[in-house]
């Protein structure tokens, strides 16, 4: 008996030390508050179950939720969702922060969410990660003066971090990592208690935050800061985590950081900070990994980080450091011209007033402009408006009259690339040639991992440039040898391949033979990668599915004709026989449709067939002219139009003939036949005038006379004013009558 007592007492004492102290029942009002935020986070699976006699002090912590409770009131509120974050998101198609999914729905208010928690006036550990919060943060977030630890990371909160963040004086950590943060941080040095701070995974910069020196850890990667390491840092004794990788730091790195007295873990990786290390730099002993690759450094390694040491990791590749392995190193050369290109440069008094006497100038320049723009802008608006009230007069009638088969505007000349087509090739890396070095780096010595396929024209490899840009290399082995010459002067023809709606060409290597230096063997093509995966995917994929309602679908086909626009009419000779299935329709982050597959015309043989000579490109189907290759990239562009309308997948012509059949039925027979064959996950988001001229112009795409098919712009044409027509209907509120 005496022996049971005594164990008793010892799993009491041992649950009593290692359970949280959660002392009390919580008030009534903070137990309402917890119900408020419960409905305002829209019942994350973290606080299901919640009743009137739940006891929130005596709930057992999760992994999910944590509540603590000090004398009737709540100290410590944990949750953690499953909701997915900015830089694992797809990028919205404006650019800009769209609700989605993996956020909380139009109705929450972020502001009139942390007005109701700031009630809890004697919280000092609030975490709410991976909930979906967005909007901005608001400056009433200093309401919270007892807080002192302060974690709100992978969520969608956006703008700037509040000045008031500075006045919290109790706060010993604050993680606002992996969100949309811009701006500049706000100037922390008050915050004496402040030991760490994550702020990775945003947009911050482009100076150091101004900190305390009692931090302890400081993370501050993925960002855009663009600054000098500040000599500030050899004031920070405590600091034992600096991660400041992955932005754009410059200049050399202080000899200072390695021998902080307490530091542990220096990861200065993926920067531009230039120069040689110091010779006499030396070490902490404390200090266990050391990560400064991919940056622009030049001579040798100091002694204490150069030495082989088993209780230290050195990372040190892709700099042009002497001594080590030079096969992960770049060329000297390298590192000097980049490192000019992006030193800061020292502004002399004369520097100074040419600048002072520029922004003038610039003012000026830019007050003039604006007015030009806005007098353009009216004459736009004038112009517009006298063109609406022309096509007001129009008899709706004759409008629904109008035959998709007539051609919207004349004929464009091959041999004149529009402006408009010119445009979508803005955003994409310049063009430019590789060197073989750069394309073993870039796939790894074409490791076998990094295999993605083979094709027609070779294999393709997955690599990563230097710049940590993700690309496709194709490896086309030439059948007749080429003077490299030639070669790269029919290469610079395909460099013009470059549109929004294609999967790009950005550039190419050429190998020659060892005993004829002058003589190509082998041509790598690099090509941009699209990660966001196929049409397909997205029809087939009912959570991908649910996002492509009829204005996203139509989107995504106009982008599509585009794409074949440009391939037409859009270089010269034009390009034909593209090989347009629903599979290499790509989609990129922000949900851009991307041909890729094309027919890439590569110039291996000079003469009749060349695309030099002036005539229309056809390699993939060579017994069709080149006008029967344009209608039947047309027809396969109609297959891919009923797939997208029905959302089924064709796999035989008789499965084509019969939804092709339907949809003509459906134009005859009626609105409520044309409904029954279009994919049910569509239903209610579409005016029946726009989907009627998409249904006809698909219809018109798959007709069995080529001779009758239309052209690629009378397809653009007839798309854009389909959606053209769902856009005026949604404004003016009467949508849902044309359903």
């Amino acid at each position: 008996m005496k022996n049971f007592l005594v164990s008793f007492c010892l799993l009491f004492l041992i649950l009593a030390i290692f359970t949280p102290i959660s002392i009390g029942q919580l008030t009534p009002s903070e137990s309402r508050i917890l119900f408020q935020v419960q409905k305002l986070l829209e019942y994350p699976g973290a606080l299901q179950g919640w009743t009137n006699w739940t006891n929130f002090c005596y709930l057992p912590p999760t992994p999910s939720l944590k509540v603590v409770c000090t004398n009737n009131r709540l100290t410590e509120l944990t949750v953690i969702g499953n909701k997915s974050s900015p830089s694992h998101s797809p990028k919205p198609v404006s650019g800009n922060f769209v609700i989605s999914q993996q956020t909380l729905s139009k109705s929450f208010s972020i502001d009139s969410f942390f007005t109701l928690l700031t009630k809890l006036s004697n919280l000092k550990v609030l975490s709410l990660v991976s909930l979906g919060l967005w909007g901005p943060l608001p400056a009433k977030i200093n309401r919270f003066w007892s807080l002192e630890e302060l974690n709100i990371s992978s969520n969608f909160i956006y703008g700037e971090i509040p000045t008031s963040l500075s006045s919290m004086k109790n706060l010993r950590s604050i993680v606002l990592a992996d969100n949309l943060f811009n701006g500049s941080v706000p100037d922390l040095k008050s915050l004496a208690a402040l030991e760490e701070l994550n702020l990775g995974n945003n947009h911050l910069g482009p100076g150091f935050p101004s900190l305390g020196n009692s931090l302890v850890s400081i993370i501050l990667r993925n960002n855009s800061m663009r600054s000098e390491i500040p000599p500030t840092l050899r004031n920070f004794d405590l600091l034992q985590k600096l991660d400041i990788s992955s932005n754009k730091f410059v200049g050399p790195i202080p000899a200072f950081v390695f021998s902080l007295p307490s530091i542990q873990y220096l990861i200065l990786a993926q920067n531009q900070l230039s120069g040689a290390l110091s010779n006499n730099a030396t070490c902490n002993g404390r200090l266990q990994v050391v990560d400064i690759s991919q940056n622009l450094l030049i001579g040798k390694l100091p002694s204490c980080i150069g030495s082989k040491s088993l209780n230290r990791t050195v990372l040190d590749s892709w700099n042009c450091l002497s001594g080590g392995k030079s096969k992960y190193q770049h060329p000297y050369s390298f590192c000097h011209k980049e490192a000019l290109a992006v030193k800061p440069p020292a502004k002399t008094q004369e520097q100074e007033s040419k600048i002072k006497l520029g922004l003038l100038l610039g003012v000026i320049g830019g007050v003039v402009c604006a007015a030009a723009v806005i007098g353009l802008l009216i004459l736009v608006i004038i112009k517009r408006a006298g063109q609406r009230n022309r096509e007001d007069k129009f008899d709706r009638s004759m409008v629904e009259k109008i035959s998709v088969r007539s051609s919207p505007k004349p004929d464009i000349d091959a041999r004149r690339v529009p402006q408009m087509m010119r445009l979508p090739t803005l955003g994409l890396p310049p063009y430019r040639v590789f060197t073989l070095e750069e394309i073993d780096d870039a796939t790894d010595n074409f490791d076998a991992t990094n295999l993605m396929g083979e094709g027609s024209q070779g294999q393709v490899y997955k690599g990563w440039l230097r710049d940590g840009l993700l690309v496709q290399v194709k490896c086309v082995k030439l059948k007749q040898k080429q003077l490299s010459q030639n070669l790269n002067q029919s290469m610079e023809a395909l460099s013009k391949l470059r549109h929004r709606h294609l999967v790009s060409l950005l550039g190419h290597c050429t190998v020659t033979y060892q005993d004829h230096p002058t003589t190509a063997s082998t041509v790598f093509i690099v090509l941009e990668n699209i990660s966001n995966g196929s049409l397909v995917d997205h029809l087939t994929d009912w959570r991908k599915k649910e996002w492509l309602k009829w204005p996203q679908r139509m989107a995504v086909t106009i982008g599509i004709a585009r794409g074949v626009q440009f391939l037409h009419t859009g270089v010269a000779p034009g390009i034909f026989g593209n090989n347009l299935k629903i599979e290499n329709i790509l989609l990129d982050e922000s949900v851009s449709a991307k041909i890729s597959n094309y027919n890439l015309p590569l110039p291996f043989q000079i003469g009749s067939e060349s695309p030099l000579n002036g005539q229309g490109i056809n390699s993939s189907k060579p017994h069709l002219n080149s006008a029967e290759a344009e209608k039947e990239d047309i027809y396969q562009l109609g297959i891919i139009l009923l797939q997208v309308l029905t959302g089924r997948l064709i796999k035989s012509a008789s499965e084509l003939d019969e939804l092709k059949i339907q949809l003509e039925k459906g134009l005859i027979e009626g609105p409520s036949k044309l409904r029954g064959v279009i994919d049910p996950s569509m239903q209610g988001s579409f005016a029946y005038q726009s989907l009627k001229t998409a249904v006809e112009i698909t219809v018109n795409c798959l007709s069995r006379d080529p001779s009758k098919r239309p052209s690629i712009d009378n397809v653009l044409w007839n798309l854009q004013y389909s959606i053209q027509v769902q856009e005026g209907w949604t404004s003016s509120g009467n949508l849902s009558a044309q359903m």
